[in-house]
C-alpha cells in the first residue's frame, strides 16, 4: 500500500509531466509550417500562374525543387538533432524558412522562384515531420499513436487556420505585398514556441516514455530498437518506403493542384473553402485514425487508405459539379491525415526508437521522388491535356499501385529478431 505522501507524490509526477506540453509545441510548429508551407504551396502556384503568366509546369517545377531539398535536409536534420537540441534546429529552419517566404514575392523570373523555394525547403525541412516525429516517438512509447495523431494534427489546422488567411490576402494585395508579412509570422510563430514547449528527450527532465518518473540515481535506459542498417535490408522498409513513393507522391500532387482545378470549375471563394474543407476533414479523420491503429493492424488501415485516395483522386478529377468536387474533396481528406500521421507511425512500432530520425529520415528522402515529382506531373500533363481528368485519373492509376506494394510489407509488430528479407 502507498502511504498518503506516496500517492500525493505520483500524482504531482504524472500532473508536471512534460510530455503532452511537447505534443502541443510540435502541434503548433507544424500548423504554422504547413499552413504557410505544405498548404500555402497550393496558394502560392494559383498566385504566379495569374500574375505571372507562367506555365503550370514550370511553377510545379519550383514545387518539385521544393521537396526534393525539403527531403534530402532531413536527412540532415536526423543527423542533427542526434547531436543537437532539437529546439534549436526547429528554430533555425524557422528563421531560413520565414526569411524565403518573405522574399517569395519578389521573385521576378523563374530561375529566382527556383533559388527561393529551395531555400524555403531547407528551413521547412528543419522545423518538419522528421524532428518533430522524432521527438514525440521519445517522450511516448505505449500511447505514441495517439500523440502522433495529435501532434501531426496540425498539419492540418494548418490548413484550416492559416492558409485560407493567406489566400485571402494573396488575393488581395498580390504576391509581393503579402510574402513578407507571412514570412514573419511564420518565423516567429514557430521559433518562441519550440523554444518554451519542446522538450528534447524524457530522460533529461528526469521522466521515462509515458511519464513514469525516473528514480534519482537510477540509470538511464538505453532507447530500444534496430539499428538503422538492420532496418534497411528488411522488406517491411522497402515496401513501405517504395509504396508512399507513389501513395504520398500522388497526394501531394493532387494537394498542390487542388485550388488551381476548384477555382477553374467555380470561383475564387469557392476554391479558398476547398483548402478548408480538405484540412478539416484531415483532422477529423487523423484523430479517429489516431485511436483506430491502436486496435486494427496499422498495415491493413494503411493499405486501405491508399486505396481509398485512389477512389477520391477520380472524384476529385472527374467531378464538375460543386457538391461532387466536395464530397470528393472530403473523401480526399480522410485519406490525407492518417498517410501521413503512418508513416512515422508504422517505422517507429517496427523499428523502435533507437535509430529512428535516420530510418525515418532515409524513408522520407526515397520518398521525395514521389512527393517533388507528384506535383510536377500532374503540373506538365495538365498542360498536355488542358484540364485536370486525365492527370487526376493517372494519379489514381498510381496511388493503386502504391497499394498493391504496400500490401507485400506483410504486419508492423515488431518481432523479437528482425532478419533481412
Amino acid at each position: 500500500m502507498l502511504s498518503s505522501t506516496d500517492a500525493t507524490a505520483d500524482a504531482a509526477s504524472l500532473r508536471s509531466f512534460p510530455g503532452w506540453r511537447v505534443v502541443a509545441g510540435c502541434f503548433f510548429v507544424l500548423l504554422v509550417n504547413s499552413g504557410l508551407a505544405f498548404y500555402g504551396l497550393a496558394v502560392y502556384l494559383n498566385a504566379f500562374s495569374k500574375e505571372q503568366g507562367w506555365a503550370l509546369g514550370s511553377i510545379s517545377f519550383a514545387i518539385t525543387i521544393f521537396f526534393v531539398v525539403g527531403g534530402l535536409v532531413g536527412l540532415v536534420a536526423a543527423r542533427l538533432i542526434e547531436r543537437f537540441d532539437v529546439r534549436y534546429v526547429i528554430a533555425v529552419g524557422a528563421i531560413l524558412a520565414g526569411g524565403s517566404l518573405g522574399l517569395i514575392g519578389q521573385v521576378t523570373t523563374q530561375w529566382q522562384l527556383y533559388v527561393t523555394y529551395a531555400l524555403f525547403a531547407v528551413g521547412y525541412g528543419l522545423c518538419g515531420l522528421v524532428p518533430t516525429t522524432t521527438v514525440v516517438t521519445r517522450w511516448f512509447h505505449a500511447k505514441r499513436s495517439v500523440a502522433l495523431s495529435v501532434a501531426s494534427t496540425g498539419l492540418s489546422v494548418g490548413g484550416i487556420v492559416i492558409t485560407p488567411f493567406a489566400k485571402r490576402f494573396i488575393d488581395a494585395n498580390g504576391l509581393a505585398a503579402t510574402t513578407p508579412w507571412l514570412g514573419l509570422v511564420l518565423a516567429a510563430g514557430i521559433v518562441p514556441v519550440s523554444l518554451w514547449l519542446i522538450r528534447p528527450d524524457p530522460a533529461a527532465d528526469g521522466f521515462a516514455p509515458d511519464g513514469a518518473r525516473l528514480e534519482r540515481g537510477a540509470a538511464i535506459v538505453a532507447p530500444d530498437g534496430d539499428r538503422a542498417h538492420v532496418a534497411f535490408a528488411t522488406r517491411f522498409y522497402r515496401s513501405v518506403t517504395f509504396g508512399y513513393v507513389l501513395a504520398l507522391g500522388t497526394q501531394v500532387g493532387g494537394i498542390q493542384q487542388l485550388v488551381k482545378l476548384v477555382e477553374d470549375r467555380t470561383d475564387e471563394r469557392t476554391a479558398q473553402f476547398s483548402i478548408t474543407t480538405l484540412a478539416a476533414t484531415s483532422v477529423i479523420a487523423r484523430l479517429i485514425g489516431g485511436r483506430l491503429v491502436a486496435v486494427v493492424p496499422m498495415m491493413r488501415f494503411t493499405v486501405f487508405l491508399a486505396g481509398l485516395q485512389a477512389v477520391a483522386l477520380i472524384g476529385v478529377g472527374l467531378s464538375t459539379s460543386t457538391p461532387l468536387i466536395f464530397a470528393s474533396i472530403v473523401l480526399f481528406g480522410m485519406t490525407i491525415g492518417n498517410l501521413l500521421m503512418m508513416q512515422p507511425l508504422l517505422m517507429a512500432e517496427r523499428f523502435g526508437v533507437l535509430d529512428y530520425p535516420t530510418i525515418f529520415g532515409r524513408s522520407q528522402a526515397v520518398g521525395i521522388i514521389g512527393v517533388a515529382g507528384g506535383p510536377l506531373l500532374i503540373g506538365w500533363l495538365f498542360d498536355v491535356f488542358g484540364s485536370y481528368r486525365a492527370p487526376y485519373t493517372i494519379a489514381a492509376v498510381l496511388s493503386l499501385i502504391g497499394m498493391l506494394i504496400l500490401s507485400t510489407a506483410g504486419p508492423a509488430d515488431r518481432p523479437a529478431a528482425i532478419e533481412a528479407a
